[in-house]
């Protein structure tokens, strides 16, 4: 049986992939983000996550040297005013882009890449789902930010934890938004040639 491995330490990712029936090892990759593609030299969202996806994902597949597995790389950017947004990592970068971001619209990107180790077969492809953010006050940020969930992730939020209450609403594929699309996940299983039920524990 083919192991699913997700390149990524993500809890929010695993929970997705445990969720819908996998039982995925976690191989974080080794990859420095900004070393690979700096967002501010980005040609494009779609660009700069597609991009990092398969970075990650041939980082861990390079490390484990042959055997019967499939990869998943992942990784995530807001799109916001002209901007490619990641992990804000600093407190004041993450007050800051939620007084920018409040009572307006942003575009999550999740870049995907599927490596088959066995054959060295690979797809890589984007899914985006727009952001409707909430008009919440400075105090909310600041008591956000201070929970220390905004630093580490794309956009400087999540939806499916702490700053569920801060998204007014959302247009297209909520997995998007938490970081792995599961229905990308089965297209890119089923151009890699396996059935994506197979995989459910």
């Amino acid at each position: 049986m083919t192991q699913l491995i997700l390149a990524s330490q993500s809890p929010a990712r695993m929970q997705i992939l445990k969720s819908a029936g996998f039982d995925p090892k976690s191989i974080p990759s080794s990859v420095d983000e900004d070393s690979v593609l700096h967002p501010g030299k980005a040609e494009s969202p779609e660009q700069y996550v597609k991009t990092l996806s398969l970075a990650k994902a041939n980082n861990v597949s390079d490390s484990l040297n042959g055997g019967d597995y499939l990869v998943i790389g992942a990784d995530s950017a807001l799109s916001f005013e002209n901007q490619i947004l990641g992990k804000p990592l600093e407190k004041k970068i993450a007050v800051d882009r939620w007084k920018q971001m409040r009572g307006k619209t942003g575009e999550l990107f999740s870049g995907q890449t599927l490596i088959d180790v066995n054959t060295g077969n690979a797809t890589t492809k984007f899914s985006a789902t727009k952001i409707w953010f909430e008009n919440i006050s400075d105090s909310e940020i600041e008591r956000y930010v201070d929970s220390g969930e905004p630093l580490k992730v794309a956009g400087a939020f999540t939806i499916d934890s702490l700053g569920g209450g801060f998204i007014r609403r959302i247009e297209g594929d909520y997995h998007t938004v938490v970081g792995l699309s599961l229905n990308l996940l089965r297209e890119m299983m089923a151009e890699l040639e396996y059935q994506y039920t197979d995989f459910w524990k």
